[in-house]
């Protein structure tokens, strides 16, 4: 069993730290990132041949693991999240001998792995459940969740679907059998039974079918509905019976054995709870989860005191070895530029500020792709809109290469792509950006070299500080050594900071980084620093 991929304390020296802590995650929605043969569509091998962007190569992103969508067969009703053969990859995407060659070329490029595994539900083309609805008496019958209908006739109790908003049931009838069975997404999208251990044994034998391939982790989808009440009892306006029911843990911690049977792995799960109390409770043991994405924190709104005070309700919750996550983008969510646009130009600004508070914090940042190029949601129109729940926009094509000499593929792609790109790809795209020093791709790339080689910005320990109302600022440092002031201005005005620094620190310090290309790196006075609108610094700050 693996013994140096757990925790480690806060502050803990760097030898300690495992990958997954000290590094950058990026990830990669593989229909978008890279079209290899010109079908529209991106693939493995496109995404093979673009990792000298993302680490390996002069210039490169610097990100240490990349994790994966689904790439498995499927027919693609929820884009590769209705998986009709875990243990494959869908021909869009390539082959398995694809994949193989990726994973081998990462390695050589010190790139982690990281799959999407979608053990909640299958596609109801997946072998399983055509067996499953072919009859009551079918030996898979019990490896989903089948019921009779309510006296009524209607569906068996009042849980609704995560898609559309809750407006449909979470069951779906089958004609042929009589029965109701449970889709906690689109009705192409069965439920499996984990309350049968048959189940069970069947997705912990998928797990070691990757692991064995050799990747590095695997990221969970909706990890929180692995055991939901078997009684099947109505949701209550206080108590969700459908989800995060006591029973996940337990599964969990067989989960994690599994992964802690190869050496140097790790999982983070998706759990969609807007309560951090119930988050904490996957990572607080050490023997569940490794990471939780925190989808309270992407929630928040555009406010210093917001962000001030859901990071110290996390850290007052979370036990000193559980270790955060934290991302503000990814491929179900509008991107930040967007999201987060307050007036002219603000967006472009926030979007540097975003990732200097993701990279900053103290645990793992993920990265989604684009984030470092700050593109904006894209604009789809109405014939070209695809997804069941309206997520088109974020998931928009990277544009490469100017469209004016690549053409309206913008090296994404020879062909018509999949979904239209972002409206001003002549200007966002990686060819514009690569080589201007001011751009947010030469940001990025910039404050992920800073997080790469200074210990407290990877295993050190994290404190708020006292400032002006509209700046959120902390103090991170490692074993006393290094001290790292990050300040950041979440108004679009001009700030005097008032940061209160302990009595230990000076008041001086050392520009780093600011998400103000203008801002030249130099000796500040914390005592009056002033922070321009949108602007985020990073100072290195001695002892008094």
């Amino acid at each position: 069993m693996a013994t140096d991929d757990r925790p480690a304390l806060v502050g803990a020296p760097r030898r300690r730290l495992a990958w997954w802590q000290r590094g950058v995650i990026y990830q990669i929605y593989p229909r978008s990132f890279a079209d290899s043969n010109g079908d529209g569509i991106g693939d493995l091998r496109g995404i093979l041949e673009r990792l000298d962007y993302l680490r390996g190569a002069p210039g490169s992103l610097g990100v240490d693991a990349i994790w994966l969508s689904p790439f498995y067969p499927s027919p693609m009703v929820d884009f590769g999240y209705d998986v009709s053969d875990y243990r494959g990859v869908d021909p869009v995407f390539g082959t398995l001998a694809d994949f193989d060659a990726l994973l081998a070329a990462a390695h050589r490029r010190d790139i982690k792995v990281i799959v999407d595994w979608v053990p909640n539900h299958t596609s109801d083309q997946h072998p399983w459940f055509i067996e499953s609805r072919a009859g009551r008496h079918n030996p898979k019958r019990d490896w989903y969740v089948w019921r009779d209908p309510a006296p009524g006739g209607g569906p068996p109790n009042n849980w609704r679907s995560s898609f559309g908003g809750g407006a449909d049931p979470a069951w779906t009838f089958d004609d042929a059998t009589g029965q109701f069975y449970l889709s906690s997404f689109t009705s192409q999208q069965p439920d499996l039974n984990w309350d049968n251990p048959e189940v069970e044994a069947a997705m912990h034998d998928v797990l070691r079918f990757w692991l064995r391939r050799g990747v590095d982790g695997f990221r969970i989808d909706v990890v929180f509905k692995l055991a939901k009440d078997p009684q099947l009892r109505d949701n209550e306006p206080q108590r969700n019976h459908d989800q995060d029911w006591p029973a996940v843990h337990g599964r969990l911690r067989r989960i994690r054995a599994i992964v802690d049977d190869y050496d140097d792995r790790m999982i983070v799960g998706e759990v969609y709870l807007l309560d951090l109390q119930q988050l904490v409770e996957y990572i607080n043991s050490g023997d569940e989860l490794h990471l939780a994405h925190n989808f309270v924190f992407v929630h928040l709104p555009w406010r210093a005191s917001a962000m001030r005070a859901s990071i110290d309700e996390l850290e007052r919750l979370a036990e000193p070895r559980a270790w955060p996550a934290w991302f503000l983008e990814n491929h179900d969510h509008s991107r930040v530029a967007t999201r987060y646009a307050g007036g002219a130009g603000s967006g472009a600004r926030r979007a540097r500020v975003a990732a200097m508070l993701i990279v900053a914090l103290r645990g793992t940042p993920f990265i989604f792709q684009g984030q470092e190029l700050g593109l904006p949601d894209a604009e789809v129109p109405a014939d070209r809109v695809v997804d069941v729940d309206g997520r088109d926009p974020e998931r928009a094509p990277i544009p490469w290469r100017r469209p004016s000499n690549a053409g309206p593929g913008a090296g994404f792609s020879t062909g018509e792509p999949w979904l239209p790109l972002v409206a001003d790809a002549e200007h966002l795209c990686v060819q514009a950006q690569r080589d201007d020093p001011d751009s947010m791709l030469s940001f990025t790339r910039r404050l992920l070299a800073l997080r790469a080689g200074r210990p407290a910005l990877q295993g050190g320990s994290q404190r708020t500080l006292a400032a002006a109302q509209d700046v959120f600022c902390f103090l991170r440092e490692d074993d006393g050594h290094e001290h790292l002031l990050v300040a950041l201005n979440f108004s679009s005005r001009r700030v005097r900071a008032r940061v209160t620094l302990p009595e230990s620190l000076e008041g001086r310090g050392t520009l780093e980084l600011s998400t103000h290309a203008g801002r030249d790196a130099a000796p500040i006075d914390l005592r009056t620093l002033t922070l321009q609108p949108d602007e985020g610094v990073i100072v290195l700050v001695g002892r008094s």
